[in-house]
């Protein structure tokens, strides 16, 4: 974990302390279901509930003898307690305490990560409103191909960031699983009704089965649910940075007063915000293929995922809850030069119209070949124009396609002037934007 990137609420989930509290917490819940098996007395249950403590540098010197640290926090624990130390752990193996402790911090992290996914989404909502008929030019292969509005850019955005949280809620109920199992998963010390009131307890779902550990492929779904957020973060990272290019500035990051963005050209505003999500996006989605390999353990259970997950999980949450909430910022203070967008929009000289012109050829009895070879040779001579220096649109606002459709004598057989002036309205393209947004807001 770096703490650069980091926010405390997060980082506080995945402290020593937390973890330690976690381990107590699933032991304290395994003692009250013993005591209301009958096992424990309810004198000796109440000590523990009330007594049971640990310290964590106690821990740290009993484990530099153990080589064990379920055992060191045990044995801290007992030194809180007197006799009734005895009951504590009793039928469990290690990756009881710690698999099921593992989930409570996973679930628990997991609420905060989708209530920062919620606010993400409702700023993007926000700002898709507000630009929700601001023109701007569509792109593929990062050429201009037609008219969209920059709202339907954020509603696909919206759209997107739906589907991940719909993801993330699967995968934190798949990952809210304990287990109170024993050595091999055989319940030989401990009965299934006691895996059952400890899960209960703990807001858990007892794992239908298990060996030594929570399988790891719930884990894996965590962290790829976390990687696929993480790689449509970066898809909107990217977006602005392009956006925000000199020769194209449609929309560029708050640059916030006595900042700077170079040390040697005072003239400089970086996209440094959206560079920094589009990093820590490709860290998150690292973190899948070492937890996706984790999933095939030897036998029952090895160790090998163990030193893994110390690094993955606590840095893959860390991460994207501090990612999601640098991203949010971005898209709420995002500064949208919509004037700049038209003029891009204009910068080809009407060519944005073309397959518009296309397709009233072929409603004339004009077969798409033929309709085709006509509109490309006059959109390719706006390219040849357009490398000669000639202005996109000329003083009587005709772009340069414009003028050229009109002076095609084959296309003026079959359109008159304004059949093809009508070719050239921006409210062509809008008209379903009103529909689209009620599909994705269901407004």
């Amino acid at each position: 974990m770096v703490e650069r990137y980091a926010r405390k609420v997060m980082s506080d989930k995945w402290s020593i302390q937390a973890k330690y509290d976690a381990w107590l917490k699933v032991e304290i819940a395994a003692v009250k279901a013993w005591n209301k098996l009958g096992f424990i007395p309810d004198s000796d249950c109440q000590k523990i509930c009330e007594n049971a403590k640990f310290d964590i540098a106690r821990i740290d010197e009993i484990e530099k003898t153990t080589k064990h640290d379920v055992i060191a926090f045990l044995t801290s624990v007992s030194e809180s307690l007197g006799d009734e130390s005895r009951f504590v752990h009793f039928g469990m193996t290690s990756s009881d305490c710690i698999d099921t402790a593992v989930a409570l911090q996973i679930k628990d992290s997991m609420d905060l990560i989708l209530d920062d996914v919620k606010t993400l989404m409702n700023t993007i909502k926000i700002r898709a409103n507000e630009h929700k008929n601001t023109l701007m030019v569509g792109r593929s292969h990062g050429i201009h191909g037609e008219p969209i509005t920059f709202g339907l850019v954020l509603a696909i955005w919206h759209d997107e960031i739906k589907r991940a949280y719909e993801l993330l809620m699967h995968a934190q109920k798949v990952i809210s699983t304990g287990m109170i199992s024993g050595a091999m998963g055989n319940f030989a010390h401990a009965p299934l009704e006691l895996e059952e009131l400890v899960c209960q307890n703990l807001g858990l779902n007892p794992a239908p089965a298990s060996n030594q550990v929570i399988q790891r492929d719930r884990y894996a779904q965590v962290i790829s649910a976390l990687a696929i957020l993480a790689s449509s973060c970066e898809k909107i990272a990217v977006a602005i940075r392009h956006y925000q290019r000199t020769e194209v500035y449609e929309a560029e990051e708050y640059f916030s007063p006595g900042q700077k963005g170079s040390s040697a050209m005072p003239h400089k505003r970086n996209p440094v915000l959206s560079e920094n999500v589009t990093g820590l996006c490709r860290m998150i989605r690292s973190y899948a293929i070492p937890a996706m390999e984790n999933v095939a353990l030897w036998h029952e259970r090895d160790i090998s995922h163990s030193s893994v997950e110390r690094f993955i999980l606590p840095d893959a949450f860390i991460t994207t809850d501090f990612m999601l909430n640098r991203l949010n910022g971005l898209l709420a203070n995002l500064v949208v030069y919509p004037e700049n967008m038209m003029k891009n929009l204009n910068l080809t000289g009407g060519l944005v119209f073309s397959q518009r012109v296309l397709l009233e050829l072929p409603k004339l009895g004009v077969s798409r070949e033929d309709a085709y070879k006509i509109v490309q040779r006059n959109a390719m001579k706006v390219w040849a124009d357009l490398q000669e220096g000639k202005k996109a649109i000329n003083e009587n606002e005709e772009s340069l396609f414009l003028q050229n459709l009109l002076n095609d004598s084959e296309l003026r057989e079959k359109l008159d002037e304004n059949a093809i002036k009508e070719c050239f309205d921006y409210s062509y393209y809008t008209k379903n934007v009103d529909a689209i947004f009620k599909r994705v807001f269901e407004i």
